[in-house]
């Protein structure tokens, strides 16, 4: 599938009661295929939700949602959630696993949406684990792991249906500065040898340093878009 992602004139509103509360506010925004796109911005500025819309964990009030030939903001909730697990892959910056599971048994969740043998199961998961430098700990459950090495397994479980686009929702936010330069490291190799389109959202400069663009949002609006150092305005990069 092609993994260009764009937004044209995205509006989010959230109703609580007889009150509207907007969160995005006619966002524009292209995403190339290939493309590790760091985004930033204060709490509240909507990040959170941008990456659910593009993901479709959400779909937006307004405005359309492309992800290569697939229009979210015309799917069901049955069609977004097959399209979801074939195309996307998630990260968290707390690790959702299952205590009670291996690193194996919770990087095979998502596999068990497909109709695939246990042996092919087996195999992708072998795989997703040795990308993320993890063959050797497959049999650990979470308490027996670090949590850098948490954070591996639940990349290891968001690459292992091999998606086009990952989003990474502060990935390294609970972690120290070594092991945040590990993962960090991590999800360059994913966007340089496996060619993944990445979107990562993240408080830490340092982190958004990895990407090869920076975006940053303030209350709903794509404020300015950072590539190679240099800043351009938003309208000129869509």
């Amino acid at each position: 599938m092609n993994a260009d992602i764009e937004l044209r004139d995205v509006y989010k509103v959230y109703r609580k009661g007889r009150i509207e509360i907007p969160v995005l506010e006619g966002l524009n925004l292209q995403i190339t295929e290939g493309e590790f796109v760091a985004m930033m911005g204060p709490s509240g500025s909507g990040k959170s939700t941008l990456l659910h819309l593009m993901g479709g964990l959400d779909v937006p009030t307004a405005g359309s949602v492309r992800i290569g030939d697939a229009r979210l903001e015309t799917m069901n909730e049955q069609e977004l959630t097959a399209w979801r697990s074939r195309h996307v892959g998630f990260i968290f910056q707390l690790y959702h696993l299952v205590p009670v599971l291996t690193a194996a048994e919770n990087v095979e969740l998502p596999l068990l949406l497909f109709h695939m043998s246990a042996s092919e199961r087996k195999e992708r998961v072998a795989t997703a684990l040795e990308v993320v430098g993890l063959a050797d700990r497959m049999d650990h459950r979470p308490n027996q792991l670090s949590g850098g090495q948490e954070q591996r397994v639940a990349i290891a479980r968001a690459i292992v249906t091999d998606p086009d686009v990952i989003l990474a929702d502060e990935p390294t936010g609970d972690l120290d500065a070594k092991t945040s330069l590990e993962i960090l490291n991590l999800l360059n190799l994913l966007n340089t040898e496996f060619g993944k389109t990445i979107l990562m959202v993240t408080h830490d400069p340092k982190a958004a340093a990895h990407a090869k663009r920076v975006l940053h949002l303030n209350k709903g609006v794509l404020e300015r878009d950072e590539m190679n150092g240099l800043f351009e305005a938003t309208e000129a990069s869509i």
